[in-house]
């Protein structure tokens, strides 16, 4: 039997030594807990696509797909099995604000050394990741 998960995209903006993170609220998954701009890829859609979609829908701003590159990638395993990507986007236009207030109820920039306590934990391990060039990790299993 072959594996059939959802595919979703993180987006990791940086800031000097700031990273962009918003607060889960009404998704009935992981609400109260912060995470980083993300969401499924839709059928037949690319990951920087998805990550151009997304930073909009949640924050937005425009990204132009060569304003971003790969970070790493995670498999991992809650509730149910996952694949992530996460991006590194480096350049942007706008100022990010929330912009799906029904989803989201904090958009902030936290110093990269403290992470909220309630950072989604596979999320937090992620920016570990980024930070200490590591492209590819195995989570939860």
């Amino acid at each position: 039997m072959r594996s059939k998960f959802p595919v979703t995209v993180h987006l990791l903006f940086f800031r000097e030594n700031q990273i962009l993170l918003l607060r889960r609220f009404n998704t009935g998954f992981r609400d109260g807990e912060y995470s980083v701009p993300a969401g499924h890829l839709d059928g037949n859609e690319t990951v920087i696509a998805a990550g151009m979609r997304e930073a909009e829908e949640e924050t937005g701003i425009k990204i132009e797909p060569g304003d971003m590159v790969f970070s790493s990638v995670m498999h991992r395993i809650e509730d149910d099995e996952r694949v992530d990507f996460f991006v590194h986007v480096h350049k942007w236009q706008g100022e990010p604000y929330n912009a799906e207030p029904d989803k989201c109820n904090d958009l902030r920039w936290v110093d990269v050394d403290q992470l909220p306590a309630n950072t989604v934990p596979y999320v937090k391990r992620a920016i570990e990741n980024h930070l200490n060039a590591i492209q590819f990790d195995e989570y939860g299993f």
